[in-house]
């Protein structure tokens, strides 16, 4: 892969990372991995997930999402519970708080990408790839 392709899609995701991140604070108080994971929990069979894979679809670490489902607990977005099967296992949960909380959120989400995207689209290092992204390229 060419290097400075690779620093391109390095900035846009950045950049839209860091819009993404903004919209859901200032519009609905939640981070961007904590919006992630209520998303991720919100799709999963019965609302839970054991928190290793909540981990791996987050791309973080166990601690680190161990406090990230912390801090969702304490706003009463989720619960944990123990795994049936196995005692050692430890599911995160989605409440109904969550739910609403990811649903209320999912078009802030939605509108700050599509605002993130095209202002980059108007920059000539990143409007081919945003193109490449968004099936809008021109040939």
């Amino acid at each position: 892969m060419d290097p400075e392709c690779w620093d391109r899609l390095v900035t846009l995701h950045a950049r839209v990372e860091n819009d993404l991140s903004r919209a859901l604070q200032r519009a609905h108080h939640l981070g961007l991995s904590e919006y992630r994971a209520l998303c991720h929990l919100a799709t999963a069979a019965d609302g839970e997930l054991r928190m290793q894979e909540l981990a791996d679809r987050l791309g973080l670490n166990q601690s680190s999402v161990s406090r990230l489902v912390a801090r969702l607990e304490a706003d009463g977005l989720t619960r944990r519970d123990l795994c049936a099967n196995d005692r050692r296992g430890v599911y995160s949960v989605i409440t109904d708080t969550g739910r609403a909380r990811q649903t209320e959120s999912a078009p802030t989400y939605r509108e700050a990408l599509t605002r993130s995207l095209a202002a980059a689209a108007t920059e000539p290092d990143l409007a081919q790839l945003v193109g490449a992204l968004t099936g809008t390229a021109r040939v």
